[in-house]
C-alpha cells in the first residue's frame, strides 16, 4: 500500500487559515493549499465559511480544521523546532511566541494556542553526551533558561 506519510491535523476555532499564513510566514519551505469550505450539511460553521485549510510548514504537512471551541491545544503535544546557531532560535523565538507566550527551556505558547519547542541541535548532543556531568550541567542550566542561550549551555557543557 502507498502512502504519502502523515498530515498532521490542528483543530483551530475559526482562525485556522489565519493560522495556516502566519506559520508560512515564519518558515521556509512552506505554502498554502487547498481550502474547503462548509456546505451547511455538517455541524460547526455556516455555509461558506472556511472549513479545512491544508498547508505545509518547513516541508511539514497540515491540515487546519475550523471546528470549533470543544477542543483546544495543551503542551501535551508540541513541535520542535531543530536552530542551527543563535540567530534561528532568535527569529523563531520571536515569531512564535509574538501574541502567545514565553515559556521554560526553550518552549513558547504561540497565539493560537500551539506549543513550540526551540531547540538548538547542538543542545540534543550536549543533554545525551557520554560523560553524565557534562550532561548533567548542560541540562542544570537549560532548566533555567527561558530562550535558550547556546554561549551559555555550551559553558555549563564545558564546565566553565
Amino acid at each position: 500500500m502507498a502512502s504519502d506519510g502523515f498530515t498532521t491535523c490542528l483543530w483551530f476555532d475559526g482562525r485556522a487559515e489565519e493560522a495556516a499564513q502566519h506559520y508560512i510566514s515564519i518558515f521556509k519551505n512552506s505554502r498554502l493549499g487547498r481550502i474547503t469550505h462548509y456546505t451547511g450539511v455538517e455541524p460547526g460553521g455556516p455555509a461558506g465559511s472556511v472549513l479545512t485549510v491544508e498547508f505545509e510548514a518547513n516541508g511539514q504537512k497540515f491540515v487546519g480544521l475550523n471546528g470549533g471551541p470543544q477542543f483546544t491545544f495543551s503542551e501535551a503535544i508540541s513541535f520542535q523546532v531543530h536552530c542551527a546557531d543563535q540567530d534561528e532560535v532568535d527569529y523563531y523565538w520571536s515569531k512564535l511566541s509574538e501574541g502567545g507566550e514565553e515559556g521554560p527551556c526553550g518552549w513558547v505558547k504561540d497565539k493560537f494556542g500551539v506549543s513550540w519547542q526551540i531547540v538548538p541541535t547542538v543542545l540534543i548532543d550536549m543533554v545525551a553526551d557520554a560523560d553524565p556531568q557534562k550532561a548533567k550541567r548542560t541540562t542544570e542550566a537549560m532548566m533555567k533558561m527561558g530562550k535558550l542561550d547556546i554561549a551559555a549551555l555550551q559553558a555549563a557543557y564545558d564546565g566553565a
